[in-house]
C-alpha cells in the first residue's frame, strides 16, 4: 500500500488549497483515509476522514465547515479541500488509510493515528501573510 500527498503551499490567511491523497497497492473497496495535520512542536491530530465502505466522514471541530472531504469516483484518491485557512492551519498535512474497520463514524477511530497502518509522507501547508 502507497499513498502519495500532494498540494501543499504557502497561502495568505483566508486562502485556500486543495490537497490529494493518491492511493495504490490494493484493490479493495472498503477503506477510510484519514487526514491528520502536525504544527511544529505538537502531537499529530485527526482533522478529517472519508471512508469509501460507507461514504461516512468526519471532521474536526477545528475544521467544521472550512474543511471539506471528499473522493474521486474512479481511483482511490482522496482530496481535502481547504478553505477559509487561518495561520493557526499551518502545519505537515499527512493521508493515512486504515482497512481494519473502515468506517469514518466513530471518532476515536477516525481520527486516532493509532488506528491508522498506512501513511503518505505528508505536504506542508503554511498559512502566513
Amino acid at each position: 500500500v502507497q499513498l502519495q500527498a500532494s498540494g501543499g503551499g504557502k497561502v495568505q490567511p483566508g486562502g485556500r488549497l486543495r490537497l490529494s491523497c493518491a492511493g495504490s497497492g490494493f484493490t479493495s473497496d472498503n477503506y477510510a483515509i484519514g487526514w491528520f495535520r502536525q504544527a511544529p512542536g505538537m502531537e499529530r491530530q485527526g482533522i478529517s476522514c472519508f471512508a469509501s465502505t460507507d461514504d461516512s466522514m468526519y471532521y474536526d471541530d477545528d475544521v467544521k465547515g472550512r474543511f471539506t472531504v471528499s473522493k474521486d469516483s474512479a481511483s482511490n484518491t482522496v482530496h481535502l479541500q481547504l478553505t477559509s485557512l487561518r495561520p493557526e492551519d499551518t502545519g505537515v498535512y499527512y493521508c493515512a488509510a486504515q482497512f481494519s474497520l473502515p468506517t469514518c463514524m466513530f471518532p476515536e477511530v477516525a481520527a486516532t493515528p493509532s488506528r491508522y497502518k498506512f501513511w503518505g509522507q505528508g505536504t506542508l501547508v503554511t498559512v502566513s501573510s
